[in-house]
């Protein structure tokens, strides 16, 4: 049980689906995520603290930067997620390695708010569990988010995670509130499950 040695995983560079392909960022995509972000930055704002640190385009390309050292090291992977059709960049998704002995990962996500309610983000966090579960063995896949955020919690429930439980008045909010989160967690049984219930997506390929 477990990856020992997960440093030496091959992992791929990107995972296409029926409508978006998921890829890790790269420095030219830098002018690209930032207008995403300021494009939607008080819609973001309400959920996520992280929008305040990209005032400019360096500190996308600062950020991109990081996220390389991250999948470099297997600790952490920042995706975009793109429309297939065009290339067009609709949100990210990351993926975090909680405890590669088990293995346990968390996903988290955004979308723009022109790209929210079409099922993007619900294929992306599906073409990702897929990956984990099948391609690295997961035994655990985790997602959190703000119980107020009824998209973001839509997704797992719509795919078949557990709600587990809800954390109450855990952490901050970006304006300063108390928050509530929400637990969902998917392991091996679940997936059977579940898998059995989504559309069939081309699975992606296994690391070597």
């Amino acid at each position: 049980m477990g990856i020992e040695r997960p440093i030496l995983l091959d992992l791929p560079a990107e995972w296409a689906g029926e409508r978006v392909v998921l890829r890790r960022w790269r420095e030219e995509d830098a002018a690209a995520l930032f207008a995403a972000i300021a494009a939607s930055r008080d819609h973001l704002a309400r959920w996520f603290p992280w929008p305040a640190q990209h005032r400019e385009v360096d500190d996308t390309r600062a950020f991109i930067r990081e996220q390389g050292g991250h999948w470099s090291l297997h600790r952490h992977a920042g995706l975009g997620i793109c429309r297939r059709a065009d290339g067009a960049l609709l949100g990210s998704l990351g993926v975090s390695a909680r405890d590669w002995s088990v293995p346990a990962f968390e996903l988290g996500y955004w979308l723009g708010r022109d790209a929210e309610g079409r099922g993007y983000a619900s294929e992306a966090v599906r073409l990702m569990t897929r990956f984990l579960f099948e391609g690295l063995r997961a035994e655990r896949v985790a997602i959190g988010c703000d119980a107020r955020n009824a998209r973001s919690k839509a997704v797992p429930e719509r795919l078949g995670f557990v709600l587990e439980g809800r954390l109450r008045r855990d952490s901050l909010a970006p304006d300063g509130t108390v928050r509530d989160s929400l637990v969902y967690a998917m392991i091996p049984d679940d997936y059977e499950r579940a898998r059995a219930t989504w559309p069939r997506d081309d699975p992606p390929g296994t690391p070597e």
